[in-house]
């Protein structure tokens, strides 16, 4: 199993950006989730979708802002990133967990996600 990210790149403070993640592989996705990891922070949180139902979750920082979407037929996950600010800058790397759907609570915890993509760098400049 490979997820295959893209479309990170360098925007201007209150720009728009979409990253996508592409599983390959035999996978039966449960969920699939967008870390990051910020310059001389640990690996964070983001935005979590269920395979399922599509139910998300995501963390304070980016609600109202950040959307997941998911092509199920593709099996790929999208980031829509509005209203970017320079604290969004980071590496960020998809994620999937095989099998039956975690539930809400549980959709943030990293560790509840078997397979990582390789990140993809957002820089947002002020």
């Amino acid at each position: 199993v490979q997820l295959q990210a893209s479309g990170g790149g360098l925007v201007e403070a209150g720009s728009s950006l979409r990253l996508s993640c592409a599983a390959s592989g035999s996978i039966g996705i449960g969920n699939m989730g967008w870390f990051r990891q910020r310059p001389g922070k640990e690996r964070e949180s983001v935005i979590a979708i269920r395979w399922s139902d599509g139910a998300t979750r995501y963390v304070d920082s980016v609600k109202g802002r950040f959307t997941i979407s998911r092509d199920r037929a593709k099996n790929t996950v999208y980031l829509q990133m509005n209203s970017l600010q320079p604290e969004d800058t980071a590496v960020y790397y998809c994620a999937a967990h095989q099998g039956g759907g975690l539930i809400t609570g549980a959709m943030l915890t990293a560790r509840n996600y078997e397979y990582w993509g390789q990140g993809t760098l957002v820089t947002v400049s002020s």
